[in-house]
């Protein structure tokens, strides 16, 4: 009966499909980003802040699992990939129940552990997602997951401290158990998704799993343009990140304490905002103008960031309104590239390709700017407080992700459809 009306009924499917992969994606952050709610303030190692030792720690498994994922993903048959997304997450659920039981300070090494796996859901989820017709719309869903999933597993992880007087270092794994229902649910929905249809295909092309011989054609093919977009890719990573892992110390500089909710609330309007303008992009047909205004996206998303960061130093506008400027500039291209703009270019190329291994590959590299930014905070800049690098770093993303993506969009726009 389901698997019929998801067939017959458009509307039916794409409110299905959208549950399945926000329910899943948002519980996944339960999983990945908890303790970076807590602060471990006061412990360090080798003379380094234990907690940037831990977000390195997973941020290094997260990236060998993209690299990793640029070949398991984009080979990923459809029929192994629901028993593949659980096995991952039982595996990061498992390393954080030993971070908690390890001693500190040998326990980071299950951060790493924890990031190996998690890497991976992203390209399973979306999967599942791409070349399809309304793909913007299912992609902005799935988008939108990821902006509140993050603020709320925050708020979720300081609730548990604050209220409950759970420790920093279980207080990841209590966070898993709590959202591990939710993702299970999420799962069993996004197995009852049927493939693409004719109508999709026509128009999005066909998605096929991408064997090595098919990815180095491809990148020998496409090589410059593609290299454009993985730079602009490590800006807005290494920015993202940063932002997203010392959320608290950042709302903290700017004087909210104690108020775990505004990790959430602040991200609501965000992933609103960029729902609704992502989601415009479905009425777009013509592959070309769709890819042009991802890249017009992320240019205008740049400006927004310095501009609000401009008049944050100004006193032109609030804290508030700054880390909601500065995340909706983010996003609004962020969730372009993560979601529609690999899907736009395979189908603008016409090529048999598949968004999983243009996006792993993008990944891999933008989580080593991750980790390089960690480093250069740590003993590069160690005097700057959290507040002040996080302006300087916000002109630094506007500039390295807006130039190389008007380069890039020169690049394909010469390309033969």
């Amino acid at each position: 009966m389901l698997n019929k009306l998801l067939n017959k009924s458009t509307l039916a499917f794409n409110i299905w499909a959208a549950v399945a992969a926000f329910i899943t994606y948002f519980s996944m952050y339960a999983f990945r980003k908890p303790f970076t709610a807590a602060t471990f303030q006061g412990l360090d190692i080798w003379d380094i802040d234990y907690k940037i030792i831990l977000i390195i720690a997973q941020v290094l498994g997260y990236m060998l699992s993209k690299f990793t994922g640029v070949k398991l993903i984009a080979e990923l048959k459809p029929g192994k990939r629901m028993a593949f997304l659980l096995l991952l997450i039982a595996i990061a659920e498992g390393a954080l129940l030993l971070f908690g039981l390890t001693p500190y300070p040998y326990n980071f090494i299950w951060l790493f552990i924890n990031g190996l796996p998690l890497g991976m859901v992203w390209g399973i989820v979306f999967s599942y997602l791409e070349g399809r017709k309304f793909t913007e719309l299912l992609g902005a869903a799935l988008s939108a997951s990821f902006i509140v999933s993050s603020g709320a597993v925050k708020s979720t992880g300081r609730w548990l401290i604050l209220d409950f007087n759970v420790t920093d270092f279980w207080m990841p794994f209590y966070t898993g158990l709590i959202y591990l229902p939710f993702l299970l649910l999420g799962a069993w929905m996004l197995a009852k998704i049927p493939a693409p249809t004719a109508e999709d295909i026509a128009l999005r092309s066909a998605r096929k799993p991408m064997l090595k011989k098919d990815r180095k054609a491809f990148f020998k093919k496409y090589g410059p343009g593609l290299i454009l977009l993985i730079v602009t890719y490590m800006a807005m990573t290494a920015y993202r990140d940063f932002r997203d892992n010392f959320a608290v110390e950042i709302w903290q500089g700017l004087g909210f304490t104690g108020t775990p909710e505004v990790l959430t609330l602040s991200e609501l309007p965000i992933a609103i905002s960029t729902l609704i303008i992502v989601s415009l992009l479905v009425v777009v047909k013509n592959n070309r103008r769709a890819l042009q205004i991802n890249y017009l996206a992320i240019i205008i998303g740049g400006l927004i960031t310095a501009g609000s960061t401009l008049m944050l130093q100004l006193e032109l506008i609030s804290p508030m309104s700054w880390m909601v400027s500065i995340g909706f500039g983010l996003y609004l291209g962020y969730i372009m590239y993560n979601t529609m703009l690999f899907d736009r270019l395979i189908a603008y190329l016409n090529e048999h390709a598949n968004v999983g291994f243009l996006i792993y590959l993008a990944d891999s590299f933008g989580y080593l700017g991750s980790v390089g930014l960690l480093l250069y905070k740590n003993f590069g800049a160690p005097s700057i407080n959290w507040l002040p690098f996080s302006i300087y770093l916000s002109y630094g993303f506007a500039i390295a992700s807006v130039i190389p993506v008007i380069f890039c969009w020169f690049y394909f726009n010469k390309q033969k459809v």
